[in-house]
């Protein structure tokens, strides 16, 4: 044998045990004899892997058990030989590489990949190669140890690669494998530790190229029908992906369209710009409520008293292609009366079916002999004559006379009045129009319905109930009727019609606002299941707009599959401005339904249309009807259609982004010419009737008009300036606020304005409001009075002379860690202030950021304060911030596994893994931001910027919300973030109860810092469940987390509390960062980083250059760094500048950085609730109670501390412990506190307790009535109402006066004692 020829190329077909077949996957056969006589084999093989003696007598074996053989005889050489060329990956293009590849760990791996579908536990040694969808490194608890874990996929299957490996082994597998990339990795099959699944535990690993689908035609198409995830559940397209790819491809254009909605236009803008042209559209479902169904068809004009034929057919079916006429039966109507009447069998040349029999009482007999339809028809066309033909549902008569006049060869051109249309416009209060049911309710005389002969007597008796109801019209001739028709019309009522498909394009900005005014009316007007768009809606908003025929479920492709005449199609394709084909696979469905016979008919439904563009001279183009990108994504839509319940989920429907020259392949059938025209030259003919749309103006704020605003702000903060550091302000103020007040007064002023006035009304109604986000890194903010934060560097000033003292040489954090000190001008006690914020985390360097005031309103007067917005700026103009819910990981992953059980799938963890990423972030619900409201000047629509909709389409629902997701125009439009929050609700209440004004309190008092490492000043140390601080219940160090925070930090100084709370908020920040450094002593609390400020600020000390460190701080804090590392020579300025490689290291594993002004608005709020925790400890529980705990419940919080305490440790011992039973948890701990301190609850009681508040009693609490389980607040509202100026005898008259509590509630007051003493019942006894 002269060749090596592979093993498995020559003993096709052959299956032995897995191992065995990675063992001969390189194997070659060099040499094979077969003796006939003897029925043996001998066979030479050549193997790179080594085959034990076992191993060759099991392959001796069974091969020849599969070939009926004697005997067999192997004989191996092992070595090398040359590679075969290895099979090319289907997976979304093909992988052309050498075997080498680059190596990353191991050696060069030999042999060939085996499918991931393949693989099992025991398949020993294996090679596998495919796509890294996730990766992730972790050190492990011992110490040196790392677990590597990468899965990976081959879109025939998954697997996970994982290993734990040593720091130094680890690092090149973390440094370069990355999500996206191939890998080719061999290595070991094995269970898991559990036992549950498998694992691979990798040898070696080497990065492979692989080439995805490249679209190498020289002129390229343009995609004009593409779904992104924004399409209801139903595609799986990832916007700023397809863009990129449809531009890396050479397309000049694409378009977007999702069903009914333009949420993908954002992404899709960001994604192409400056590299494709994006055509804004949608596939809106559209409703023909004009002239969908015309009464009356053809041109020719008689007054009523003319002749009139009208006739009906009997068929043996409803297909006018499969089915043939059975009677033609006709009257002639002249002058109001019935003069003639005609009827004929017609001969189908087929027999009847017993259903067409039992619906007609036609029989074969009743047929044999009829006339031919040739004859039949004849006779027909010569009694109708010259006279319009009239039918009920014309348009089904119609089309059988008509093609059976195509099949015969004679002409057919009639004018006809279809009675149905007249039928749903006079009569529109009826409902149903069948033939029947219309006769009924005219009162005309009884006939045998399903007859031809009889059912054209009523079509005639109608038009004579008909006419005169025209004629009151002022309608006398027949062309007078469908002008008429269109008034009768319900033009902007919601129909029962079940909506079309159609495409609309933007071609400017013109008709981007109109197409967003559609949208818009559609959500809010028309919404019915889906929002609909109507014909007259479309017709009045067309201007700008380009309108496409859309899939087979649009108007023109349902008219054709329906095989209308060809007048009509004519008729409905003149109202479009081009028509649109797919590829016969997209409408393959339509052969399992039953509404096409063949794929030939599919193919001529697509040539009709051609047609048809071709005669009325309308460009027809080819389109995907795009759902996902590439091919193997299909199966993450069969999940999806699973879900929603569709009986043909998996049914094949590849609907993937072609490239040109598979879609010129698709359409082929249409000859070379006319496929290339479809595909190409009238695609890109329609892109380029479209101009470049700029979706929104970049950095450009359109904001509402206040009136004087630049002014009354510059007064604002002049007028504090002067109240607080005097006449002549230090020079270090004045430089700020002439950079600040450059960069905001006639840019910003109403965005600072609008807040200010909605913060003053709510501490003029009592409710201090929190600032959020960057707002406190303004002085302007605080000058104004919108935020409490003042982000001057720490500093003393008298509140009697107005002198001053800037600390700026780095020695404290903030005003509130300085020590006390008195005015050398004065001798007044200074107030120590300044938390040392720079003003460009607010606004950026030079002030190009647009501002965002996000502010806390007290949760009891979010409400009002909306309310506020609304008067300030108008009830039109004023919109709630949409939210986009998307479908979640945790359930796409239920769809995942219900999709697998369902369909009898075994699949590993991998697997489910990237089914599931696949399906996750598809749209799935639309809601309502909690605090954002958005602001539309009123010289501008809100159209100009996006539709609106109510959210979660209720169509009952009050609220408007933004279309887009509320972020995306926040460069452009005023955005007031006004949250509902319990602190501001607790410092009222806290006021209420102590008379204490929260503002006065210090920030560095002594006690209250303690808590934050100790809780003696409560009463107690150590306790072995709720550890050695006393931050229990104090709003940002209340968890666990941050209390283990505080013990290994030990602050003792509000700067580290600020800092903590950084460190809580950030990501990746404390964990794996800034802890170990600390635990380690390679740094102090305040060196590590845990705001993003203290990353310009610490190396601006340094000496980088300011707009540098800005740089790094923004780029760091978006966990850029993480995932791109540092900018080419950002490290060496660090370096040249002595920052340490520990603080750089740091900063390239953070992944968000919380902004200093958040941090310190949260701690000050933290820091008076816990003086009031300190000072006035049951104004703190009652208030706690009151307002965060949610989850009280007077059964386990009221039985003491030795039950609470049983009750805390019962749920730590519980892995499986509800959300329900951690929230109790959260409040258990609190009780458990309050008991340490010697606090009791009194038992509720039915006179004094209150609904809803805990009421402060002699050293303890009252508990509310809602603190009893289940019962709700308007309950206890109304019991309290009702026991107002009573005195209960029984429990029986407290239960029958406040009779909104149920029985239930009534015995679990018995039970904590609210009765005692109380007789059950009114009755009195007589005898004892």
């Amino acid at each position: 044998m002269a060749q090596r020829i592979p093993f498995f190329e020559l003993f096709e077909g052959f299956a032995p045990p897995i191992g065995l077949r990675v063992l001969l996957t390189d194997a070659r056969v060099t040499d094979v004899t077969v003796e006939q006589e003897s029925r043996t084999m001998a066979l030479a093989l050549t193997v790179l892997q080594e085959i034990t003696d076992s191993e060759r007598t099991l392959l001796e074996q069974l091969l020849a058990d599969r070939f009926a053989l004697n005997g067999v005889r192997i004989s191996l050489t092992q070595g090398g030989f040359p590679k075969q060329e290895p099979r090319p990956s289907n997976a979304g293009g093909a992988r052309k590489e050498s075997s080498a590849g680059k190596i990353i760990m191991g050696r060069e791996i030999k042999g060939h990949p085996m499918p991931m579908s393949e693989l099992n536990p025991k398949a020993g040694n294996v090679v596998v190669e495919g796509k890294v969808f996730k990766c992730e490194f972790r050190e492990l608890r011992q110490p040196g140890m790392w677990l590597a874990l990468i899965e990976m996929t081959d879109y025939e299957g998954s697997v996970i690669v994982r290993k734990r490996m040593l720091e130094k082994d680890v690092a090149p597998l973390r440094d370069r494998v990355s999500t996206g990339m191939w890998l080719r990795v061999a290595g070991t099959m094995e269970l898991t530790y559990d036992g549950h699944d498998m694992q691979l535990n990798p040898r070696d690993v080497t990065e492979i190229t692989h080439e995805p689908r490249m679209d190498t035609a020289e002129v390229k198409r343009v995609e004009l029908h593409l779904h992104t995830r924004m399409s209801n559940m139903d595609a799986l397209t990832d916007t700023g992906s397809v863009v990129k790819l449809a531009a890396k491809w050479g397309m000049p254009a694409i378009a977007i369209t999702d069903h009914g909605v333009a949420q993908s236009f954002p992404d899709a803008w960001h994604a192409g710009e400056g590299k494709i042209k994006i055509l804004y559209g949608c596939e809106g479902y559209f409703v023909n409520n004009i002239d969908d169904r015309i009464a009356i068809h053809g041109h020719q004009d008689i007054v009523f008293s003319d002749e009139i034929v009208c006739f009906d057919i009997e068929t043996t079916g409803l297909k006018v292609t499969q089915e043939a006429i059975t009677e033609i039966g006709a009257v002639r109507l002249r002058n109001g009366e019935i003069v003639e009447t005609f009827q004929t069998f017609v001969d189908p040349e087929r027999r009847l079916t017993p259903e067409i029999i039992g619906l007609t009482g036609i029989t074969d007999d009743m047929l044999r002999g009829a006339p031919k339809l040739k004859d039949a028809l004849t006779a027909f066309l010569a009694f109708a004559g010259d006279a319009p033909l009239a039918a009920h549902n014309a348009e089904f008569d119609i089309s059988f006379i008509r093609a059976g006049c195509r099949k015969c060869s004679i002409p057919f051109e009639p004018t006809y009045i279809d009675t149905l249309i007249l039928a749903q416009n006079l009569l529109p209060g009826l409902g149903k129009y069948k033939l029947d049911i219309v006769a009924d309710y005219l009162q005309l005389p009884q006939f045998n319905h399903h007859r031809a002969s009889d059912d054209a007597v009523p079509v005639a008796q109608m038009l004579t109930k008909f006419f005169p109801m025209l004629e009151e019209r002022g309608v006398t001739r027949l062309q007078q009727i469908n002008n008429e028709m269109l008034k009768l019309r319900p033009l902007g009522s919601k129909s029962n019609r079940f909506p079309k498909h159609i495409i609309l394009l933007a071609k400017n900005k013109a008709g981007l606002k109109n197409l967003y005014q559609l949208i818009s009316l559609s959500n809010l007007k028309y919404f019915k299941r889906v929002p609909i768009i109507p014909k007259s809606e479309l017709i009045a908003h067309r201007e700008g707009l380009i309108i496409g025929s859309a899939c087979e479920a649009g108007e023109l492709f349902r008219a054709v599959a329906d095989h209308k005449d060809w007048e009509e199609l004519k008729r409905i394709a003149s109202f479009y401005d081009y028509l649109e084909i797919q590829p016969i696979c997209n409408n393959r469905f339509m052969l399992r339904e039953g509404a096409a016979r063949s794929e030939e008919e599919l193919r001529d439904f697509n040539r009709t249309i051609v047609r048809l563009g071709e005669e009325l001279g309308k460009r027809v183009v080819a389109t995907g009807d795009v759902h996902f990108q590439e091919p193997e994504d299909e199966v993450y839509r069969h999940i999806l259609l699973a879900s929603k319940k569709f009986p043909d989920a998996n049914a094949p429907l590849p609907i993937y982004f072609r490239t040109t020259d598979e879609m010129l392949r698709e359409f082929e059938y249409l000859g070379k010419e006319k496929a290339y025209e479809v595909v190409v030259t009238n695609t890109r003919a329609i892109a380029d009737q479209i101009e470049n749309i700029e979706l929104l103006p970049k950095g450009k704020l359109f904001p509402p008009r206040l009136e004087n605003s630049r002014e009354d702000l510059n007064r604002l903060v002049w007028d504090k300036v002067h109240e607080l550091y005097g006449d002549e302000p230090p020079k270090l103020i004045k430089d700020r606020l002439d950079i600040e007040l450059g960069g905001i007064l006639g840019k910003y002023d109403v965005v600072y304005m609008s807040a200010q006035k909605l913060v003053q009304r709510s501490l003029e109604c009592g409710y201090l409001v929190g600032s959020r986000g960057s707002v406190g890194s303004s002085l302007v903010a605080y000058m104004s009075g919108i935020t409490e934060v003042n982000s001057l560097p720490p500093h003393y000033r008298c509140p009697k002379c107005r002198h001053s003292e800037f600390i700026t040489d780095g020695s404290y954090g903030c005003g509130a860690d300085m020590p006390d000190k008195n005015c050398p001008e004065c001798g007044t006690k200074y107030v120590k202030d300044g938390f040392d914020i720079p003003f460009e985390t607010f606004l950026g360097f030079g002030g190009g950021k647009v501002p965002d005031i996000d502010l806390n309103f007290s949760g009891e007067y979010q409400a009002r304060a909306h309310r506020h917005a609304i008067e300030m700026f108008g009830e039109t103009q004023v919109f709630r911030a949409g939210t986009i819910g998307t479908l979640a990981e945790k359930t796409a992953f239920g769809f995942v596994k219900k999709y697998l059980e369902e369909n009898g799938i075994q699949s590993g963890a991998a697997e489910i893994d990237r089914l599931t990423a696949g399906c996750v972030g598809v749209r799935r619900t639309t809601g309502q931001h909690p605090g954002g409201l958005v602001v539309v000047p009123d010289d501008l629509e809100i159209e100009d910027f996006c539709p609106v909709q109510h959210p979660a389409d209720a169509e009952d629902s009050d609220t408007i919300t933004t279309h887009f997701e509320y972020h995306c125009m926040e460069d452009n439009l005023l955005k007031l973030d006004m949250l509902g929050h319990d602190d501001p609700t607790m410092i009222r209440m806290l006021e209420d109860l102590t008379g204490v004004n929260a503002r006065t309190i210090p920030l560095d008092d002594p006690d209250t810092m303690s808590i934050f490492t100790s809780s003696k000043v409560l009463g107690f140390e150590n306790d072995d469940l709720l550890g050695p601080t006393g931050a229990v219940a104090i709003p940002e160090f209340n968890t666990r987390f941050t209390r283990q925070m505080l013990i290994d930090t030990q602050p003792k100084d509000f700067n580290t509390l600020v800092r903590l709370s950084g460190f809580s908020h950030g990501t990746d920040v404390w964990l794996g960062n800034a802890r170990e450094l600390i635990v380690s002593g390679t740094a102090s609390v305040l060196e590590t980083v845990g705001c993003r400020d203290d990353i310009m600020l610490y190396l601006i000390s340094m000496g980088l250059d300011p707009k540098m460190s800005f740089k790094i701080m923004e780029a760091v804090r978006k966990g850029k760094v993480k995932k791109g590392g540092f900018q080419d020579g950002w490290v060496e300025a660090m370096q040249e500048h002595d920052v340490p490689e520990w603080y750089i290291e740091s900063l390239a594993k953070i992944g968000y950085l919380f902004p200093k002004a958040h941090a310190v608005a949260y701690v000050m709020m933290a820091f008076r609730i816990a003086w009031f925790k300190v000072h006035e400890p049951l104004a703190f529980y009652a208030t706690f109670f009151t307002v965060r705990a949610k989850a009280f419940d007077a059964e386990y919080c009221c039985a003491g501390l030795d039950a609470v305490k049983r009750k805390i440790r019962e749920i730590e011992n519980n892995k499986d412990a509800s959300a329900v039973e951690q929230d109790l948890m959260t409040t258990l701990e609190v009780c458990y506190e309050f008991y340490r301190r010697g606090f009791h609850f009194d038992t509720i009681d039915i006179y004094r307790s209150d609904a809803t508040k805990f009421t402060v009693t002699e050293g303890g609490l009252l508990p509310p009535f809602i603190s009893v389980h289940g019962l709700g607040e308007a309950a206890a509202l109304d019991t309290v109402e009702k026991r107002r100026g009573k005195e209960f005898i029984s429990v029986e008259e407290f239960s029958m006066c406040c009779n909104k509590l149920s029985k239930t509630h009534i015995e679990q007051l018995r039970a904590l004692g609210a009765f005692a003493g109380m007789a059950d019942t009114s009755q009195l006894t007589l005898f004892g």
